[in-house]
């Protein structure tokens, strides 16, 4: 049986970037489940498990625009300071959740705090950056 569209499947993996630095893995962990072709994972990722058998292992790179798109200078944006806490000196660096006035959430990272404003990110951490998986397909249903 190989993996068509609408297929479930596990797999193991590890995600590594061009310079070797492991991304995520599911080592010690769970087969990774996914509904093949259902826009589960990253298109590129989709795309490489197609046809592929059980017990198959495969590496493959995903460019950037196929993974979390490229890096974007328009998602980073600075708010006045007084909209935060007056602690979040102590979140700099970190992710935090915020909202838009429709209702949207989406995650930012902090990447500067001064007296007046606080500079954020909202691009993906792994925006920009090809993406590089040795995967083992254990199951197909």
């Amino acid at each position: 049986m190989k993996v068509q569209k609408g297929s479930v499947v596990k797999l193991h993996y590890k995600g590594t970037l061009n310079d070797g630095t492991v991304f995520d893995s599911s080592e010690g962990r769970e087969p990774l489940e996914f509904t093949a072709g259902a826009g589960q994972v990253i298109p590129g990722f989709d795309k490489a498990v197609m046809d592929m058998e059980v017990g198959e292992k495969k590496t493959f790179t995903i460019p950037a625009a196929e993974a979390y798109g490229d890096y974007s200078e328009d998602k980073v944006f600075e708010l006045p300071r007084q909209s935060f806490p007056p602690n979040i000196n102590e979140a700099l660096g970190q992710t935090v959740q915020l909202g838009d006035q429709s209702g949207n959430v989406f995650l930012a990272k902090i990447l500067e705090v001064t007296d007046e404003t606080v500079k954020m990110d909202t691009n993906h951490p792994l925006a920009g950056k090809d993406l590089t998986f040795e995967i083992e397909i254990v199951e197909i249903n």
